[in-house]
C-alpha cells in the first residue's frame, strides 16, 4: 500500500484526515484517536454498519455526526483504505494487507447488499486467487492476521492459509513451478527451470524436504503451533515435523542452537527476506514445542530433548511440562549420551549436577514402555547396541556416577540411590560401581569407615573383574574389612575359575554329551574376563613360587650350618692360646709361619664362612705338627 501521504485526495494533518472533495464534512469517524472528517453518501451507499449508525443517530437530520469505531481491525491505515475505496479511490491490496481488509470490510458491513464488488467480495477474490496459491503470499497473509486472529477464525482465513500451506509443505516443491521455487532455495540438484520460455539458470529442489522450514520459523508461535496440527493431520512424515520443530525451537530458544552439534542454521531463502520477524516469549514457546513433540525414538531426536530440557530448567517452566521432557528422555534413555546428561544445578543447590533429575529419567526408563523409532530411511538411522538397552543405560549410569563423583558437595544418601537406581540385572560387571565410589572416596577423605562401608555394600564382590579386584587389594582408601572381602572374593573367584577349567581338561575324553556341557561351561568361563588366561599365570606364579619357597628354606639350612661352624671356629681360637704358653714354657719358640697361617685363616673367616671352617679343619692338625717338630 502507498504512503497516505501521496495519495491526492486525502491529506493528513496532525491526527486529522481530510478529503479534497470540495464539500465541507458532515461525519467525523474515530479509529484509534485519529479523525477522520467524511462525507456521509459516500460511507453509506458501501458501508452498512455506518448506514445503521445514521439511522440510530438522533443527530441524522443535519449537523455534523461523530462516530467512534471500537476495537476497528488494523486500525487506522486500513480504515483509510476501506474510506478511499468508498470515494471510489484505486486501492492497493496486497498478501501484507488483504486479511485486514477482509477482516475492516466484515466490520464495516461492506457486502453485495450495499453495492456491486464492494471491498469484501475484492479482497477475498485476491485473498483466494492469489495469496492462497503463493507460498510467500500465503505466509504474509498468514503473518499479517495475528492482530485480528479472532475475527480471521471466524472468516476462516487462518484455517484456508494453515491448510494452504500445509499441502504445499507435503508436496513435490517442483509441482509448484517457478512461481513458489523463485523465493527458495535455487541451489538444489535438478534441471533448469523454464519461465514464460526464459531459461531462469534456478534448480528445482525436490530432494530435500526442509526446504520450508526457514520460511514458517517467521510464524508466531500459536500460528506455528497451528501449523504443525494441520500438518499432522494432512499425514506428514514425523521426520518432517520434527525437523521444523527442532529449527524452530534453535531459533528462538537460548543457547539452544549452540548445544546442537553440528547443526548449524539454513541459510535465509529469498521469500524469507519479506518476513517480518516475530516477538516470542520463550517459556510459552517451549511449552508449546513440548506438546507438539511425537512420541518417536531417535539418537538426534534425545540429544534435542535433553538439551530442550535444559532450557526448560533455565526457563523455570511449568512442572507439567518438565515431567513430560523427562518422560519422553527416560524412553529413550538408552541412546543419551554422557554429556547431554550432565545437566547442571540451576536451583541454588550446593551440588554442581541436578542428580534428582537423572534419577527421574532413569525410573521413567524402567517404567514406560518402549516407543518407535523413526523411520530408518531418514532423520536418524542410530539406535541403541545390540546389547540390549538396559546394559547400554548401565554403563551410561555408571560414566555418570562416576562423573558426578567428583563433586565434594555430592552427599554419600545421594551417591548411593543413584548406585541403586538400576536393577541388578543390569550390569554383569561392577567395575563402573567401583570405580565411581573410588572417585567419591578419594574426593571425600572425611568420609568415615562405616560411611565408606555403607556405600560399599551396593557393590556385588563376586562381579568385580579380576583387574578391579587387584585394584581394590591395593587400594588405601578403602576400609580394611572391605579390602578382606574383596580378597576372599578374589580368591574364591580364582579357585573356581580354575575347578572349572580342570574339569574341562579331565572331560575331554568324556562322552559327546558330557564333553559339551563342560565346552559350554569353559565358554562360560572365557566369557568371565578370561579367567583362562588368569588360572594359566596364576599356575606359573605357584610355581615361581615353590620354587623360592624352597630355596628359602635351604638358605635357612645352610645359615645355620655356617653359624655352627663360626662357634666351633671360636672355640677352636681360644684353645691355640695354651699350646703358646706350653711351648714357651719349655724354650720353644713358635715359627712365624703358623701366625701367618693363623691371620690367613681369620682373613678367609670373614670373606667365606663355609670355606673358612674347612681351612680350619684342615690348617690345625698341620700347624701342631709345626709346633711340636722344634723339640
Amino acid at each position: 500500500m502507498a504512503p497516505a501521504g501521496k495519495i491526492s485526495s486525502f491529506y493528513r494533518e496532525g491526527n486529522n484526515w481530510f478529503c479534497n472533495a470540495g464539500l465541507p464534512s458532515d461525519i467525523i469517524i474515530e479509529v484509534e484517536s485519529v479523525f477522520f472528517h467524511l462525507h456521509k453518501f459516500p460511507l453509506v451507499s458501501r458501508c452498512g454498519k455506518i448506514a445503521n449508525m445514521l439511522e440510530e443517530s438522533q443527530n441524522n437530520k443535519g449537523g455534523t455526526l461523530t462516530a467512534a469505531l471500537s476495537e476497528f481491525p488494523g486500525g487506522p491505515n486500513i480504515f483509510l483504505v476501506a474510506a478511499k475505496f468508498c470515494y471510489g479511490i484505486r486501492v492497493e491490496l496486497t498478501p501484507t494487507n488483504v486479511v485486514m481488509a477482509i477482516c475492516a470490510a466484515d466490520y464495516l458491513e461492506m457486502t453485495e447488499e450495499y453495492g456491486e464488488d464492494n471491498l469484501l467480495a475484492k479482497a477475498e477474490g485476491f485473498f483466494h486467487k492469489n495469496a492462497l496459491r503463493n507460498w510467500k503470499d500465503c505466509i504474509l497473509a498468514l503473518q499479517s492476521s495475528d492482530p485480528v486472529i479472532p475475527r480471521a477464525e471466524k472468516l476462516q482465513i487462518v484455517s484456508k492459509c494453515l491448510n494452504s500451506l500445509s499441502m504445499m509443505a507435503c508436496t513435490d516443491p517442483s509441482l509448484f513451478g517457478w512461481p513458489m521455487m523463485m523465493y527458495g532455495s535455487l541451489q538444489s540438484p535438478g534441471g533448469s527451470i523454464l519461465w514464460n520460455g526464459i531459461n531462469t539458470g534456478a534448480r528445482i529442489r525436490s530432494s530435500d524436504s526442509d526446504w520450508w522450514f526457514e520460511d514458517v520459523s517467521y510464524l508466531s508461535v500459536p500460528l506455528f503451533e497451528r501449523l504443525i496440527q494441520t500438518m499432522i493431520a494432512r499425514g506428514m512424515r514425523p521426520e518432517n515435523l520434527v525437523g521444523a520443530i527442532m529449527y524452530y525451537a534453535r531459533k528462538y530458544l537460548p543457547g539452544l542452537g549452540r548445544w546442537q552439534k553440528g547443526q548449524s542454521g539454513k541459510a535465509r531463502t529469498v521469500a524469507s527476506l519479506s518476513f517480518t520477524p516475530v516477538a516470542v516469549d520463550q517459556r510459552v514457546l517451549l511449552e508449546s514445542i513440548e506438546k507438539l513433540l511425537p512420541e518417536k525414538k531417535g539418537k538426534s531426536f534425545c540429544h534435542f530433548l535433553l538439551k530442550l530440557l535444559r532450557v526448560a530448567m533455565i526457563l523455570d517452566v511449568s512442572e507439567p511440562c518438565k515431567d513430560s521432557l523427562e518422560r519422553r528422555v527416560g524412553m529413550q534413555l538408552d541412546l543419551a549420551t554422557l554429556d547431554d546428561l550432565l545437566i547442571p544445578n540451576y536451583s541454588g543447590s550446593d551440588t554442581l549436577y541436578n542428580t534428582d533429575c537423572v534419577e527421574r529419567i532413569i525410573q521413567h526408563f524402567l517404567s514406560e514402555s518402549s516407543v518407535t523409532p523413526f523411520s530408518p530411511s531418514s532423520f536418524d538411522q542410530e539406535t541403541s547396541p545390540s546389547s540390549g538397552p538396559l546394559k547400554t543405560v548401565a554403563k551410561l549410569i555408571d560414566s555418570y556416577i562416576a562423573e558426578v563423583a567428583a563433586d565434594v558437595n555430592l552427599k554419600p544418601e545421594k551417591l548411593r540411590s543413584l548406585l541403586e537406581a538400576l536393577p541388578d540385572s543390569s550390569r554383569s560387571l561392577h567395575d563402573g560401581l567401583y570405580r565411581a565410589l573410588d572417585i567419591y572416596f578419594k574426593e571425600h577423605p572425611w568420609l568415615s569407615e562405616n560411611e565408606k562401608e555403607h556405600l560399599f555394600n551396593v557393590i556385588n564382590y563376586q562381579l568385580l573383574s579380576i583387574d578391579a579386584c587387584a585394584h581394590a587389594s591395593q587400594n588405601e582408601r578403602l576400609p580394611l574389612r572391605v579390602i578382606l572381602q574383596v580378597l576372599f572374593f578374589e580368591q574364591l573367584q580364582l579357585r573356581t575359575a580354575l575347578a572349572g577349567c580342570l574339569h574341562v581338561l579331565d572331560n575331554e575324553g568324556a562322552p559327546t554329551g558330557v564333553a559339551n556341557a563342560t565346552s559350554d561351561m569353559a565358554g562360560q568361563i572365557l566369557q568371565r574376563g578370561g579367567w583362562v588366561t588368569v588360572v594359566r599365570e596364576n599356575q606359573v606364579l605357584r610355581v615361581d613360587m615353590e620354587r623360592m619357597r624352597t630355596r628359602v628354606g635351604e638358605l635357612e639350612q645352610e645359615f645355620g650350618i655356617i653359624k655352627q661352624q663360626m662357634q666351633r671356629v671360636a672355640k677352636s681360637h681360644s684353645a691355640l692360646i695354651s699350646p703358646r704358653l706350653f711351648t714357651r714354657g719349655f724354650g720353644c719358640k713358635l715359627l712365624p709361619r703358623s701366625q701367618d697361617a693363623q691371620t690367613d685363616t681369620a682373613e678367609s673367616v670373614v670373606r667365606s664362612p663355609r670355606v673358612s671352617v674347612d681351612q680350619a679343619h684342615s690348617s690345625r692338625p698341620s700347624r701342631h705338627r709345626r709346633s711340636f717338630s722344634l723339640f
